[in-house]
């Protein structure tokens, strides 16, 4: 048991040096400001793509229409397997699924309302009245907050990367369809946020890591004998 959980918290520790190493090159080389350059001069240096159909009506608010269905789906399903033998067996990898997807979404929530950050839109830079400041700069106190650190609706597609591991618990064979789907529907929802204008790339990185983290250790604690 002791090397289980040494295991795990050496592969969470890698995994985050890993990532916060990788977050430190895009700081370095300025990757974030180099897309989102190229995207806003793509617009004509405006943010023409901000409140179209495609990207604000049916990416944006359909995409968090679409998570929030399933999500529910996955409720409904947790609550018939009390009263259905048939569903009994997927009785707690379907806690695991829906417990795993609210906690991320709400992890990244909460901190979008702790941390303040600008989303492209509003600097100057982008035609807006805001001066950048960095994740780990001092942010002055008159400064209004911005819930734009990290990506809200990106969190409404990456959160479904926990349906690997519950796929890994019941239907093996089809995990990797499962993480196809949630880094699918993380990778539309933050690729259109990135072309209206409200997040940088690491802003859905942060995201998707967040998301890999709840969904990798709720699996340690709810899928513990069950994952392939």
């Amino acid at each position: 048991m002791r090397d289980i959980q040494l295991r795990f918290f050496m592969s969470l520790v890698s995994a985050w040096l890993l990532f916060l190493l990788t977050m430190s090159v895009f700081s370095v080389l300025n990757v974030d400001f180099t897309l989102a350059d190229f995207f806003y001069r793509l617009q004509g240096s405006t943010w023409a793509w901000k409140d179209t159909f495609l990207a604000q009506g049916v990416i944006h608010k359909g995409g968090k229409w679409l998570s929030l269905l399933m999500g529910i789906a996955t409720l409904i399903l947790l609550i018939l397997s009390f009263s259905f033998d048939c569903l009994k067996e997927y009785r707690i990898p379907l806690l695991y699924l829906f417990s795993s997807t609210l906690i991320s979404t709400l992890l990244v929530a909460t901190i979008k309302h702790l941390v303040s950050m600008e989303c492209p839109w509003d600097l100057i830079r982008y035609g807006g009245v805001r001066g950048f400041i960095g994740l780990l700069d001092i942010r002055p106190p008159s400064l209004p907050a911005s819930a734009c650190f990290p990506a809200g609706h990106a969190s409404a597609g990456y959160a479904w990367i926990a349906l690997y591991f519950f796929c890994a618990s019941v239907r093996p064979r089809w995990r990797w369809a499962g993480l196809a789907v949630g880094l699918g529907l993380g990778l539309a929802f933050g690729f259109a946020q990135q072309l209206r204008g409200a997040h940088f790339l690491s802003h859905d990185l942060w995201t998707l890591m967040l998301s890999w983290t709840v969904s990798f250790s709720l699996s340690k604690v709810l899928l513990v004998n069950r994952v392939c």
